[in-house]
């Protein structure tokens, strides 16, 4: 490479971008790894309980009434002996879809403590939470839901309350109703949840609900009741609220969080009473917190494999600056070894992270990488006391790059202000190169000979 400053600065930025395929090849390392790590996740967490939807309660009332049945039959002619088949239709009392009724109050509690569980390397944060829920329900007119014949009957009706996981259920479910213990049950009806035969609902006192489930990711609740009043607290220092409806208030501090919602049935466009199953409508209007983990070691190492390109780029400048002032120009082949130990500091930061921690993984790493391009420079590229400032260079770039990717609300704008501040430097450290080569650009300056 010894041509002109200009030819030689190119060849140098073609292999910048060749040297961005074992970055690739590297992120997609990353990113299967954390497939990995996510699949172990959702695995664990589904053993344990998974995301929990605390669905209800509703009160469930069977109806029955008169109902239209067919019949065939098969019919002989008394006359030519042949037989025909006819139908016979009939009305009898049978059951009829069944009224659903929510409760007029609902204050629910859902207290999470939260742990992790391990499988292999990978850590997976699960919960265990306490419910305790009170509600009351005040039963509608329902006459314009009920058709000629139909009697509603009350001294059958039962209180459903759905999880997403019966599986999840941990110690002992409490329904008392009055003071007075009411037995839960399974549902069987091949829905997961819990079921309470309670009788004539009308003029009975309030019930009291206290369970355990065991979750993981997520912790929902439905605005079941005409006024519906959750709050959700636990241990867990990364919650983020979504669903339907965000809280009224929350607080979040470094040893757990709170929020409180307040929703009121006109917020649900769900009816107090109805003839169909109205979870289903409760359901997509779920609320609550999921249990987020804020930009994990492999999320960094994706960043830091995508930053990965313009580091090539600012080492393989600096490299170009301090040969072509010392006289002893560098080797593609020699460009291309700096470039893969910049492309392995980011395999030896995710191996490292999973074993000991992603801070003293990227302190390894960068410390390896700075140290061995500095002694190449040193040794193989004979640069001399200039190795030393590509040395505290490389600490200043891999410096920036722990603050980048340890801030993820203002790593674009912090990877955007590097990048302009590398250009400025660049452009001013080479406002007197002579990008044509000795003599040439003299030679470009001359006027045209005479005739």
């Amino acid at each position: 490479m010894r041509r002109s400053s200009g030819f030689r600065l190119f060849v140098v930025g073609v292999l910048a971008l060749v040297m961005y395929v074992p970055l690739f090849l590297v992120g997609t390392i990353v990113d299967a790894r954390s497939g990995y790590q996510r699949q172990v996740i959702a695995d664990v967490g589904r053993e344990w309980g998974g995301p929990q939807v605390l669905a209800g309660p509703v009160l469930v009332v069977p109806v029955e009434g008169p109902v239209e049945t067919e019949e065939s039959r098969e019919v002989r002619d008394p006359t030519s002996g042949a037989v025909r088949l006819e139908t016979f239709r009939s009305t009898v009392t049978g059951a009829k879809a069944p009224l659903w009724i929510l409760p007029e109050t609902l204050e629910t509690t859902l207290s999470a403590t939260t742990e992790e569980r391990r499988r292999g390397i990978f850590v997976a944060p699960v919960y265990t939470t306490a419910v305790t829920a009170q509600f009351g329900f005040a039963v509608p007119d329902v006459a314009d839901l009920l058709e000629t014949g139909d009697r509603v009957l009350w001294d059958r009706a039962e209180v459903r309350i759905g999880v997403s996981s019966n599986a999840a259920l941990r110690g002992e479910a409490v329904l008392e109703r009055g003071g007075t213990p009411v037995q839960l049950e399974p549902r069987a009806d091949g829905a997961q949840g819990v079921f309470a035969r309670v009788g004539d609902p009308r003029g009975a006192g309030d019930f009291a609900l206290r369970l355990r489930l065991n979750g993981a990711e997520a912790l929902f609740a439905t605005p079941a009741a005409r006024t519906t009043r959750v709050t959700i607290d636990g241990d867990w220092p990364h919650p983020s609220f979504t669903g339907a409806f965000l809280p009224d208030g929350s607080e979040v501090r470094d040893d757990g969080f709170r929020a409180d919602w307040t929703i009121p049935w006109l917020a649900r466009a769900v009816p107090q009473a109805a003839r169909y199953d109205v979870t289903n409508d409760l359901a997509g209007l779920a609320f609550g917190v999921r249990f987020f983990q804020p930009n994990d070691f492999y999320q960094k190492a994706w960043r830091a494999a995508n930053y990965g390109l313009l580091f090539l780029g600012l080492t393989f400048l600096t490299v170009f600056l301090i040969e072509s002032r010392s006289g002893r120009p560098a080797q593609p082949v020699q460009y291309v070894l700096i470039g893969l130990a910049q492309a392995i500091f980011v395999l030896l930061m995710v191996a490292y992270a999973e074993q000991i921690g992603f801070g003293p993984a990227y302190l390894t790493a960068a410390g390896a990488t700075v140290v061995l391009i500095t002694l190449y420079a040193l040794l193989a590229l004979r640069q001399g006391r200039r190795a030393g400032v590509l040395g505290l260079l490389l600490a200043v770039l891999y410096g920036v790059l722990y603050l980048i990717l340890e801030s993820t609300n203002y790593a674009l704008i912090a990877g955007a202000t590097l990048s302009f501040a590398a250009l400025a430097a660049t452009m001013w450290a080479t406002r007197n190169e002579d990008w044509y080569g000795p003599g040439k650009q003299e030679a470009a300056k001359a006027p045209p000979a005479g005739p």
